[in-house]
Formats: C-alpha cells, sequence, structure tokens
C-alpha cells in the first residue's frame, strides 16, 4: 500500500462524501480509491467511514484520523509550493471560480501579475455571482465574500474589503441630502438580489438598516451602470468604488459612517490533492493583497 496515497483517498473520501466523486477528483478509478481506503482502515485496525447506499461519512475515530492526515497532506503541499517558488517553471492549469466584479477588477490584475511572472500557467475563469459548486464544476480554488466559510471546505483568508454607499453627484443634487442611515428608506436604492439590508457601526454597535427600490440585479457591475445613469445609490465593495470615486463620477454617500468590511476567502475542497501551481497562487494572492481596500480618500484628505 502506498500510504500517501491512501492518505489522499481517504481525505477526499471524507470531504465529498462519496467514493466516487472522490475519484473524479483525483483523477484515478473508483475501485482504486476504495481499495487505498479499506488498506488504510486495515492499516490502522479501525473504521474510518460508515457507508451506506445513500452517503458516506466518518466514523469518531475516522474524525481524529482525518485532522492527522489534513495535517500531513498539508505539510506535504506546503513543501510542494515552496520547492515550486523556487522553480521559475511552474506550471499548469487552475480552475478559478470568482464573484463577477471582483473578477472584472483587483483580480484580474493579480492574475495578469501571477502569470506575468510563471507564463507556463493557464488560468481559467469561473466568473458568476452564484456560489460554484467545487466538485460538479472541477473548481481548484473559490474566492467568496462570507463572514464564515463552508465547514465542509478548507479555507484561507485573504483580504477585507470596505463598502461604500455611493450615488452619481446628479441623483444627490436632485434628491434629499442625507445624513444619517435612517434615511435611505426614502430613497431609491440600487440593490443586489444578495442582500436587501445595508449596515453600518455606529458607536461601535452594528445598526442594520432594510433598503428598498425600484432597481434590482444579482449582478453588481448592473447597479454600477444605474447609479451612473443617476437611478439612485448603490453600495459597493471599495475594489469597484475607488476609481469611480476617484473619477467623481460617483460620490460617497454618509462618509462619516463606516460599514463593515468584507472578508474574501479563497476556499477549496481539500489539501490531499493541492498541486503546487494551485497553492502558489494562493500564496501570491496573500502577498499581493497584502492591505486591506478601504474607501477612497482623496488627496485633499
Amino acid at each position: 500500500m502506498d500510504k500517501f496515497d491512501a492518505l489522499k483517498s481517504f481525505v477526499e473520501v471524507a470531504h465529498t462524501e462519496s467514493f466516487t466523486k472522490a475519484a473524479e477528483q483525483l483523477d484515478i478509478n473508483r475501485v482504486l480509491v476504495t481499495r487505498q481506503v479499506k488498506e488504510l482502515e486495515d492499516w490502522l485496525n479501525i473504521r474510518l467511514l460508515n457507508r451506506t447506499t445513500r452517503r458516506v461519512s466518518l466514523t469518531a475515530p475516522g474524525h481524529d484520523v482525518m485532522a492527522h492526515c489534513e495535517r500531513i497532506l498539508d505539510e506535504v503541499a506546503g513543501l510542494q509550493a515552496l520547492a515550486s517558488s523556487h522553480n521559475e517553471n511552474l506550471m499548469g492549469e487552475i480552475r478559478l471560480a470568482s464573484p463577477i466584479g471582483l473578477a472584472q477588477n483587483m483580480l484580474l490584475d493579480a492574475v495578469q501579475a501571477f502569470c506575468k511572472l510563471h507564463p507556463n500557467v493557464t488560468i481559467e475563469f469561473v466568473v458568476s455571482d452564484s456560489h460554484a459548486k467545487l466538485v460538479d464544476e472541477r473548481i481548484d480554488i473559490a474566492l467568496r465574500f462570507t463572514e464564515q466559510p463552508d465547514e465542509k471546505l478548507i479555507a484561507r483568508p485573504l483580504i477585507s474589503i470596505a463598502s461604500a454607499i455611493c450615488a452619481s453627484p446628479n441623483y444627490i443634487s436632485s434628491n434629499q441630502v442625507i445624513t444619517e442611515p435612517a434615511q435611505l428608506p426614502a430613497h431609491n436604492c440600487l440593490i443586489h438580489l444578495a442582500h436587501n439590508k445595508w449596515r453600518f457601526i455606529e458607536n461601535e454597535a452594528l445598526t442594520t438598516v432594510k433598503v428598498s427600490g425600484n432597481f434590482k440585479a444579482n449582478d453588481v457591475g448592473v447597479l454600477v451602470k444605474a447609479a451612473l445613469n443617476h437611478q439612485g445609490l448603490v453600495n459597493l465593495p471599495c475594489d469597484i468604488a475607488n476609481p469611480l470615486l476617484a473619477s467623481e463620477q460617483l460620490i460617497q454617500v454618509l462618509p462619516s459612517y463606516a460599514l463593515p468590511k468584507i472578508p474574501l476567502w479563497a476556499v477549496y475542497l481539500s489539501r490531499s490533492y493541492q498541486r503546487p501551481v494551485v497553492r502558489a497562487f494562493i500564496d501570491f494572492l496573500c502577498i499581493h493583497w497584502d492591505d486591506d481596500i478601504n474607501v477612497f480618500q482623496s488627496p485633499d484628505d
């Protein structure tokens, strides 16, 4: 038995809850995955997995063994990434899932910088504001804005991004002045379908305002276009808002009220099959985005 391969198979089955899906992720035969897990159980002399016709789940000892296996595989992946960082010939393909707005702005810049360093690497984007299915869509890395990543996934924090309430100069001059969040319901707000409640930090406490408006979309780019057309207020992450604020196409509303920062995570299924090029790309993002992104400040501030 190749113990390292057996560890990879076991961890992958545990993550996907399926021998078939694990085999697909590892690109090996399902029979081989089944045999490797059985040989690992025989070697450890414990049952690691509960098997039924509908699903596979970890036993109590399996949970303990899983934690050790992931640490071992993570150390190996780290060693491979370290070696790859000194290898100018890093190559391979990364299938990367990202929200639309992130992909069109700061992520594109980061990918171009990474590919310039490693010209033999190919990045394949899967762009959507819906969460990609990592197994079904064979995603290597998914970038997600979330306070709490899925516990079934491995997650690494990358950066936190502030938000800003913005509107066009025309909209601001044509409507009632806004001095506090409580006045927002009286305005036409351009709403992303994922959230119709905007949050603010007041006196170190979190305040939530339910907003409404006649324009909703699941794409932040569409909301930006509507804001530029003077349709209403929009809540934008600052990687998108900053150039529009700098060019004065949009103006920040309620600048004295802070909005909670949104953590951005790199999530993936497991470390068991993480190729060096994938690990190297995540490491690169952590270095490339070494500062949180805050609200744009003009040179006069």
